[in-house]
């Protein structure tokens, strides 16, 4: 249940139909992907995907890009929310860029970003973190302790 699952989605391949793209979103809708990178296809040169005539305009992929980015945005909300309430360990990598002089960040088991109150001493440690609340793609919590 605490698996986390990535992935990277090209849509728009020259010759996509709506139902191909519609099994990609039942995909999406089956996995709940923890974290998705996607993309509209872009020809490169020599590739005989490059050479088709069945390709996709380019209003369709950026339509269809939009509704997959829509869901990802939708599932990785859901899959931070998990961990509201439970204590994580974090293994620290450095100071928040945003709240240098307070905050720390690193990474949960899952890979999922935690930020939380601490120095840039406990870099390298393991932190048990509180997660106090949920962001799309990451988290937000209070230091429990060092392990």
């Amino acid at each position: 249940p605490d698996a986390s699952i990535t992935g990277d989605i090209i849509v728009g391949f020259p010759g996509e139909t709506e139902e191909q793209f519609q099994r990609t979103l039942d995909l999406m809708e089956a996995v709940h992907y923890d974290n998705l990178n996607s993309f509209a296809y872009s020809p490169r040169p020599f590739t005989d995907a490059a050479l088709s005539e069945a390709q996709i305009p380019e209003d369709v992929k950026a339509e269809r890009l939009q509704r997959v980015q829509d869901l990802s945005v939708k599932h990785g909300l859901e899959r931070s929310q998990r961990y509201v309430g439970r204590t994580v360990e974090v293994l620290v990598e450095g100071a928040n860029p945003k709240n240098a002089q307070e905050e720390v960040f690193g990474r949960n088991r899952q890979g999922r970003h935690v930020f939380f109150k601490g120095g840039v001493d406990l870099v390298g440690k393991l932190v048990n973190v509180k997660i106090e609340g949920a962001r799309t793609w990451s988290l937000m919590g209070s230091s429990c302790g060092v392990n």
